[in-house]
């Protein structure tokens, strides 16, 4: 019995044998398989990961699309309003022009009426108003001066001139009487009047309008004329003044 045993092993060896190589063949193959499938996941994710990177490149490009198109609005927006603006600013430069032009007969107009006044109006400071007009008859000419500057000296000449209207002032000057010339005290009440005294105060006058002379006031006036003249320095405090003023005509309407 025993040499039929070996017998069978003997037999059973190669196929033993066989299955271990079929075994070992079978678990490279799956080996493999798994080596593939593990291969084949990575690029899967690999291809997962740049779709991934592409999407989102996709995502920030189209972003980037919509803001460029939203700022290139923007600025074709921005382009047109400066391109209005420059229109209106053109327009403005030339109206400008246009007012400018048209100033210069006005402003010769307002220095010539200026000059008529002084000389129907009282005859108060006269050297220093007559001159106040030469400047401005010089700078009408005057080529760099602007229109504006020139304007602006124009109505400073009238500001000054409006405000003698409202106010009282006394100085000492020359009076110029029948050939003569002396030295006198000067009141000037609004341009309602204007009144001369002496230095010695003897003496009291006042500016006749209508008859364009200087007229003699009686010496009772003498004390409402120092008072004035006090009042106009700053010396006394204002009071109510008996001075003689013109008569206020009425007209009548028909």
């Amino acid at each position: 019995m025993k040499p039929l045993w070996l017998t069978v092993v003997l037999l059973t060896l190669p196929l033993t044998l066989q299955a271990q190589q079929s075994l070992e063949q079978a678990q490279q193959q799956s080996q493999a398989l798994v080596d593939d499938a593990v291969a084949a996941q990575q690029r899967i994710n690999e291809l997962d990961q740049a779709t991934r990177a592409a999407l989102e490149a996709y995502r920030h490009a189209v972003t980037q699309a919509d803001a460029l198109t939203d700022y290139s609005e923007r600025m074709q927006q921005l382009v047109a309003s400066q391109a209005d603006e420059i229109a209106s600013l053109q327009q403005q430069i030339d109206s400008v022009a246009d007012t400018q032009r048209e100033m210069l007969p006005l402003i010769r107009r307002m220095i010539e009426s200026l000059d008529a006044f002084i000389a129907l109006d009282l005859p108060f400071l006269l050297d220093e108003r007559e001159e106040r007009v030469a400047r401005l008859q010089a700078l009408l000419v005057d080529p760099d001066v602007s229109i504006a500057e020139l304007y602006r000296r124009v109505l400073e000449a009238y500001q000054i001139e409006s405000e003698y209207g409202r106010t009282l002032e006394a100085w000492r000057g020359a009076l110029n009487e029948e050939d003569q010339q002396r030295v006198v005290e000067f009141l000037r009440v609004g341009r309602l009047m204007l009144f001369f005294q002496s230095l010695d105060g003897r003496q009291q006058g006042y500016w006749d309008a209508a008859h364009g002379q200087w007229q003699a006031l009686p010496s009772s006036y003498r004390r409402a004329l120092d008072q004035g003249m006090a009042i106009a320095r700053n010396e006394q405090t204002p009071q109510m003044l008996r001075l003689p003023m013109p008569q206020v005509s009425v007209e009548v309407a028909p």
